[in-house]
Order: C-alpha cells, then sequence, then structure tokens
C-alpha cells in the first residue's frame, strides 16, 4: 500500500502563525489564507483574521476573546531525515 505524502501548508495556500496573549497564553499554526497577506499590510490582514477566530472561539466556549499580544510566522516544517 502506497504511503499518502501531505503536502506543506504553504503549497495548499495558507501560512502558519504563532500566537502569544496577553494573558501568556499560546496558539501554534493558526492557519490563514496566503491571498490575504503580502502587499503594503504585510501581516495585519493575519492579525485582523485571527483576531475574528479568535472571538469566533470564545463565544462558542462561553468566554471573552484573549487579547492578542504578538503574532510571528511559524518556521516552515522541515522534512524528517530518512534513515538508511
Amino acid at each position: 500500500m502506497a504511503k499518502r505524502i501531505k503536502s506543506l501548508p504553504q503549497q495548499r495556500g495558507f501560512v502558519s502563525f504563532d500566537v502569544v496573549f496577553a494573558d501568556g497564553s499560546r496558539a501554534s499554526n493558526r492557519r490563514v489564507p496566503m491571498e490575504i497577506l503580502g502587499g503594503l499590510d504585510g501581516d495585519l490582514p493575519a492579525h485582523q483574521l485571527i483576531a475574528e477566530q479568535e472571538a469566533e472561539i470564545a463565544q462558542k466556549a462561553g468566554r471573552p476573546p484573549r487579547e492578542i499580544e504578538s503574532l510571528t510566522r511559524s518556521p516552515a516544517p522541515q522534512k524528517p531525515a530518512v534513515a538508511g
């Protein structure tokens, strides 16, 4: 049976971000579509989209949304070395 090879998020049209909230908590690999990034705004649209996602998650969880302290792009995943 052939092994399924997953494509990287960047190849699927998404960029992953690591988010640090004001309360010290952290969320890794929040996905943002590539088409909203770039241009003069840089990663500002990602900040806005992740804030909207956080508000939606908080509403479903019945808690207030967390304030975003910092937002950085996640490092690209490295392909594992093949043991020979």
